[in-house]
Parts: structure tokens; sequence; C-alpha cells
């Protein structure tokens, strides 16, 4: 696909994201792993949710339209929890994105759809953050608007089962995501 734009989770610009952007790199992709918070990340989610109030939600929506500046319109949304929420927020400015990958979490709304935008959504099962009835209703909503999700859920993985160095680390879910997120920005 060739540009990625990655937002990070709550915790701020971790380790994990870094790894996950040399990834798709690796991979052939061109990909941006934005600092939205400016600030060193943090090691607990209750850290992370005090640091995003400090900061302010419309600040981390700023950094993340800064971001974006001189991308092709064609480029693929990406995020982690929170994240995935920012590249949601984006999709309304950018409707010609070539999709949005979300990890460990749901964005966008059927609103800023266009008919065959493509949507890979990553979750545990169960997530805390996005219950199974939420996200089966953002699907059906999404569809609804002519995107074409698909939404892979890994049973027993925690909520970032994607990184490494917190206690939700799940390393088969991880393996699978990668697999399943890199065959997904390989394809047309």
């Amino acid at each position: 696909m060739g540009h990625v734009v990655l937002f990070h989770s709550v915790y701020g610009l971790r380790p994990a994201v870094l790894a996950a952007a040399d990834r798709l790199r690796a991979a052939g992709h061109r990909v941006r792993a934005p600092d939205l918070y400016g600030v060193p990340p943090v090691d607990t989610v209750e850290e992370g949710f005090g640091l995003l109030d400090r900061i302010g939600q419309q600040t981390v929506l700023d950094r993340a339209h800064a971001a974006l500046d001189g991308l092709p319109p064609e480029t693929v949304l990406a995020g982690f929890s929170m994240g995935a929420g920012v590249a949601g927020a984006m999709l309304a400015e950018r409707p010609d994105t070539a999709g949005l990958l979300l990890l460990h979490g749901t964005g966008g709304s059927p609103a800023a759809v266009r008919p065959g935008l493509r949507i890979h959504l990553h979750l545990a099962d169960p997530d805390a953050y996005d219950p199974s009835d939420e996200v089966d209703q953002w699907r059906r909503e999404m569809i609804a608007a002519g995107a074409e999700v698909v939404v892979h859920r890994y049973p027993g993985a925690g909520h970032l089962f994607t990184d490494p160095t917190v206690p939700d680390h799940d390393p088969v879910a991880a393996g699978l995501t990668w697999d399943r997120a890199l065959a997904f920005l390989a394809s047309p």
C-alpha cells in the first residue's frame, strides 16, 4: 500500500510502536509513527490517561493532523487502542485513504466512510475497552456506510496484546495479528 501513519496508544510512543513501524518498513512500507504527546511514554494505563488529560484531546488531534502533512491522500491510517480512535478521527479529512488498520480499538464513523474503504480491526476477545456488542454495532454501521470491514478477534488475549512490554502481551495472537496486518497492507 505504500504510506502508513501509525498512531500510538494512551501509553505514548513506546518501543513496541517503534518496533511495529520498523516491521512495516521492513515489508516495504513508508511509515510515520508520530509522538502525539511530546513527552516520554508511561508505564501504566492509568498514567497514560492522566497524561492524555494533561495534554488534552485537542492537542493530540492537532498533532495527528500535523503528522499527516505532506503524506499522500491514500496513506493508510493505523493506530493502537487510543491511536485507533485517532486514526478514525483523521478519516473524515482524508476520504481517499487506502484503509484503516485498527489495533486494539475501533475507530472511524460511518459518516466518514467512502464506498469500498478497507478496514481491518484486531481485538482481544473479550476486551473491556471494546465490548463485543458495541464492536458488532460499529461494524454493522460501517458496512452499511459502504466499508469493507474485517474483524479479527483473539480469544484470551489481553487488550494491548501486541506490546511485549505489558502484561496483556500474547505472542501467538501478536504474531497472527502482524501476519494479517502485513497481508492487509500488501493487498490492493
